[in-house]
């Protein structure tokens, strides 16, 4: 037995050579660092490791595989230690022992609980022989330090957590700096945007406005055009003349294809965005680039300008449609009898001066139904000749309430070349002064366009006061009567007309029509004066009338003017 000096002094240089067995642990994992204590287990004595094992979660987790002596025997009794110091059983050897590896300051759960505070793995160690006290003494310091170098990994591995972390936390924190940077940036532009945008609109500039904005932010020529590809307002240089008129087909799909893209799209030297405010395109705003100088902010600018272009057309059109119900339900009243000072009021809101004489307008046409369509075609045919005018729809009539009367034939002219066909009648009712004799002129004007449509030339424009004696005849199914008396006077003639081609109610019309003079009624049927005697007998032969006879006169001349209307109109 060595005496107890040289002992301690091989004990010391056991330690010395544990200790330099942990030198740089600090950059290693948690699994180098158990493979180096169980290498040092052989210079503590005559000692050897069978397994070392890790906290993964819960559980002890053998690390690394080493052989056979490692057995799933071995783990079984590990896992029933739990983590506490404790023997271990192994085929012809006397001592084995499972050391929990702690952290400093770590112990056992009072109690025996199943994880220890600190755990951090587990190193198992066997002997041929029971070992000694120095021997176990250094197995000690070696678990010890064995424990502490793994929570110094731990920590290690931790704080390399953390700094990534930090790292990660930084470059993300810096990722949203700059995304903040830009979207300030894109803020200020946007604000630029909306503030000359609202100038424009505060002072009422309405397209013209939006597009000379567009044009200054941008420095490039800006245009807004209509559904149909008009030209509604243009800013800046190279302004086409004549502007081109683009295929409507082509147009339409292009709009249709660019209002399902989210920005702006290119179309060869355009820039376009479509004016959509609720879902439907009313109209396209563009910048011309031929150039490609345009940058984000102005794409940015246009896109901008492309939603307000939109509120303001939604706007207009609103605008529209509220005036247009307002003239109709104005015109409504007009016809059915409205008080004056309530009539001016209205029609002063709607811009129509309803101060001085008009007319009521009655028009239909045969081929044509009286929609919102054709109501429009009127409409555009009588402002085209310049008149003033309340339109609105009636059962199957287009009624205007028109300043001042169309001329002569004018209108029916210029409504069939907007419609494309002549076969229409016109109706325009006598002159009123004042609000209150409006139902007055439409009831006139109704008259009128019913005569033009049972005369024999049925197409045309007929005024009320051109009327002569149907202006004293009721409408509705009085026009009987009317053709039951002009049968009665002038049948028999009409009858003898028919057969022999002859003209003598046309005879008996001028005649008439002349005061009975011989010499002006022969004039104007270019015959002479005997043939107009011979003519005037037959007459009285074939009608039964006397021509000398008041009653008979009256009665005769009446039914030729009656005739005179019914066969071609009023003149």
């Amino acid at each position: 037995m060595a005496p107890p000096a040289a002992a301690h002094d091989s004990l010391l240089r056991r330690c010395l050579t544990l200790f330099r067995g942990f030198d740089g642990v600090g950059g290693q994992d948690e699994a180098e660092i158990l493979r180096s204590a169980m290498a040092q287990v052989s210079a503590v004595g005559a000692g050897r490791a069978e397994a070392g094992y890790l906290r993964l979660g819960d559980a002890l987790v053998r690390c690394p595989h080493d052989g056979a002596r490692a057995t799933e025997a071995l783990d079984a009794q590990v896992r029933e230690l739990a983590g506490r110091d404790g023997p271990v059983r192994f085929p012809r050897r006397a001592w084995g022992w499972a050391f929990g590896l702690r952290e400093p300051g770590g112990a056992e759960q009072p109690g025996g609980a199943e994880q220890p505070d600190g755990l951090r793995g587990a190193l198992v160690v066997s002997h041929r022989d029971r070992p000694g006290e120095d021997e176990r003494l250094l197995l000690g310091m070696l678990v010890r330090q064995t424990a502490a170098a793994l929570a110094t990994a731990a920590a290690h591995r931790r704080e390399r957590v953390q700094a990534l972390e930090l790292r990660r936390a930084r470059d993300e924190r810096e990722a949203i700096r700059r995304r903040l940077d830009s979207s300030l940036t894109d803020l200020g532009q946007l604000r630029e945007v909306h503030d000359a945008l609202a100038r424009s609109a505060a002072h009422g500039d309405g397209e013209d406005g939006i597009v000379r904005t567009l044009h200054r932010i941008t420095g490039l020529a800006a245009a807004a055009e209509d559904r149909f590809g008009n030209l509604r307002a243009w800013a800046g240089p190279g302004r086409p003349d004549p502007y081109p008129k683009p295929d409507p087909a082509h147009h339409e799909e292009l709009l249709r294809e660019a209002a399902r893209r989210p920005r702006p799209v290119r179309v060869r030297d355009r820039l376009l965005a479509v004016a959509d405010p609720r879902g439907e395109v009313l109209g396209a705003l563009f910048l011309l680039d031929p150039e490609g100088r345009a940058d984000e902010r102005a794409v940015r600018a246009l896109d901008h300008a492309a939603t307000s272009l939109g509120l303001e057309l939604a706007h207009l059109r609103d605008l529209a449609e509220v005036e247009l119900r307002l003239r109709r339900e104005l015109v409504d009243d007009l016809l059915a009898g409205a008080d004056d000072s309530s009539a001016y009021a209205r029609s002063e809101a709607v811009g129509h001066d309803l101060h001085g004489p008009h007319h009521v307008i009655a028009v239909r046409w045969t081929d044509r139904p009286a929609d919102e369509v054709f109501l429009k075609s009127v409409s555009r045919a009588a402002t085209g000749l310049g008149l003033r005018i309340l339109p609105a729809l009636r059962s199957d009539t287009a009624v205007l309430v028109a300043q001042g009367a169309p001329g002569e034939r004018s209108l029916h002219s210029a409504l069939s070349r907007e419609l494309g066909t002549d076969s229409g009648a016109i109706g325009v009712g006598g002159c009123c002064d004042t609000p209150h004799e409006v139902p007055r002129s439409y009831q006139e004007a109704l008259r009128a366009l019913e005569v033009r449509r049972r005369a024999h030339r049925a197409y045309g424009m007929t005024f009320f006061d051109d009327l002569g004696l149907y202006r004293i005849l009721r409408t509705g199914n009085d026009h009987r009567e009317v053709e039951r008396f002009v049968r009665e006077w002038l049948g028999p003639l009409m009858d003898y007309d028919a057969v022999h081609r002859t003209d003598l109610v046309e005879t008996l019309t001028q005649y008439f029509d002349r005061g009975g003079n011989y010499s002006e009624t022969a004039a104007a049927l270019v015959i002479h004066r005997s043939t107009l005697r011979y003519r005037l007998q037959r007459i009285r032969e074939i009608s039964g009338s006397d021509l000398a006879d008041v009653d008979s006169r009256l009665n005769l001349q009446v039914a030729t003017r009656i005739w005179k209307i019914m066969r071609s109109g009023p003149e």
